[in-house]
């Protein structure tokens, strides 16, 4: 079967982003973004969802993150629907529990070509680090946007700020894992609309 792939370039006077997704990889990745610890967190989404990934992304970080996480969630999400094509034979759903020691979190994905994203979310102390944590959940909600799905977030428990994001991005990555991968019974488009 032909892998499913997808090249976003996207550039602006704020940031430019070059990303290359494999849905069907191996967990490979190659990722830049000028911000460690956002590198640290999409290296987990391609090992733990089995997606090749390749990113060079660089921005106005001298302002701070904003502008560069939200523009690199836009083209993950672009890659994500670009990839998955017009979904025929996918799963379409996708929901994961992930436990990241003493955190918690659910995340349930539906590939249903409808944006809706319900963040439920609560941080007793959000930066990590030089990393404000707060831009998790514009990221994630950048992602839903672009790719025109529905995706739940919700953390169940936790304390340590690392430990929660980690437990998100993995979450995510298992979720979309399910959500994209091929189910040899479906035969066309998972929808008795018939599109989606």
């Amino acid at each position: 079967m032909k892998a499913r792939t997808a090249r976003i370039v996207r550039q602006t006077r704020e940031t430019r982003i070059d990303l290359a997704l494999n849905l069907d990889g191996r967990g490979r990745y190659n990722v830049s973004t000028t911000i460690p610890f956002l590198d640290h967190m999409l290296e987990l989404v391609a090992k733990h969802g089995r997606f090749d990934l390749t990113l060079a992304a660089k921005g106005d970080t001298h302002i701070d993150d904003h502008h560069l996480v939200e523009d690199i969630g836009i083209a993950l999400g672009e890659a994500i629907a670009k990839g998955v094509g017009d979904k025929k034979g996918i799963h379409r759903y996708g929901n994961f529990y992930l436990p990241m020691d003493e955190s918690l979190s659910y995340v349930a994905i539906d590939l249903s070509g409808r944006p809706y994203f319900v963040w439920k979310v609560k941080w007793t102390k959000s930066d990590i680090g030089r990393f404000d944590g707060l831009l998790i959940e514009h990221f994630f909600e950048s992602i839903a946007s672009s790719s025109r799905m529905n995706l739940h977030m919700s953390l169940k428990y936790g304390k340590q700020p690392h430990h929660i994001a980690e437990s998100l991005f993995k979450g995510f990555a298992r979720a979309l894992s399910a959500a994209v991968s091929r189910d040899p019974r479906v035969r066309g488009v998972p929808s008795t609309k018939g599109k989606l």
